[in-house]
């Protein structure tokens, strides 16, 4: 009890902090950790994997309290299909369970679900479980929840690359006026802003493929903590320091 009185005590005094009107409106995560969090304890993989996805409902529902505009998480990358087929076979099936279990919750809350990535390569029932949420919330408009699935940041370029190319062999678009917004808008992300803030648990220090572009001027967060344990002190301790940041883009601070 004491120790769930001081958990709340931290949140409160964590939350205090927080400036309200200079909160990141795209908090991008790298979920990381679940394989050596259960490692660490004895247990399968899958135990670290099934805490992890308690902790990204966790994840959601503070960020939507806080008024996040946008939160991608990522979930699946293009090379995770080197994993054991037994592990990819469960980690295809956690987006399906999640949906499965939130989509009243997150229909009722107006959060729009969105996903990037090549998803048509995904199973089809966990394919069918992710476009039902994209049809089933894309009239909302409150917080977007980004799911990156078959994801990559290079293929996320080429994949552009060559629509871009087509597009201009078949009198689209002049070459000429290729500029980065008009690139941008022939990644995965497409019309969602780059994220203000990337965290990633675990103690890896690298982005992993993840958002490479779009990852250009973002304020990068690094912490020792497994994403099983991963709590929204934490997630409030990444904001605040991306809030006590001078944020310049290229430029200089003018004081």
């Amino acid at each position: 009890m004491k120790e769930t009185g001081r958990k709340k005590h931290k949140l409160t005094e964590l939350l205090s902090e927080l400036e309200k009107s200079r909160l990141p409106e795209h908090i991008a995560v790298i979920m990381d950790g679940n394989g050596r969090w259960a490692r660490k304890r004895g247990l399968p993989r899958i135990a670290g994997h099934r805490t992890g996805m308690k902790v990204l409902k966790n994840t959601v529902e503070f960020s939507h309290e806080l008024g996040i505009k946008v939160l991608t998480l990522f979930a699946f990358s293009t090379e995770n299909w080197k994993r054991p087929q037994w592990e990819v076979d469960f980690l295809m099936r956690l987006p399906e369970e999640y949906l499965q279990k939130e989509l009243p919750t997150l229909v009722e809350k107006n959060i729009v679900i969105r996903s990037m990535g090549d998803i048509k390569q995904l199973p089809q029932s966990t394919l069918g479980a992710v476009e039902n949420a994209l049809e089933k919330t894309r009239h909302n408009t409150g917080m977007v929840l980004n799911f990156a699935l078959n994801y990559g940041g290079r293929s996320d370029i080429i994949q552009a690359i060559k629509t871009l190319c087509q597009d201009a062999q078949e009198g689209k678009i002049n070459c000429q006026e290729i500029d980065e917004t008009l690139f941008s808008s022939y990644l995965y992300s497409q019309e969602l802003p780059d994220p203000d803030l990337l965290i990633r648990p675990s103690g890896e220090l690298r982005v992993s493929n993840f958002l490479l572009w779009q990852l250009a001027y973002t304020e990068l967060w690094f912490a020792r903590v497994l994403w099983p344990d991963f709590t929204r002190e934490h997630m409030l301790e990444a904001i605040l320091d991306y809030q006590s940041r001078d944020r310049r883009f290229g430029g200089v601070s003018i004081t």
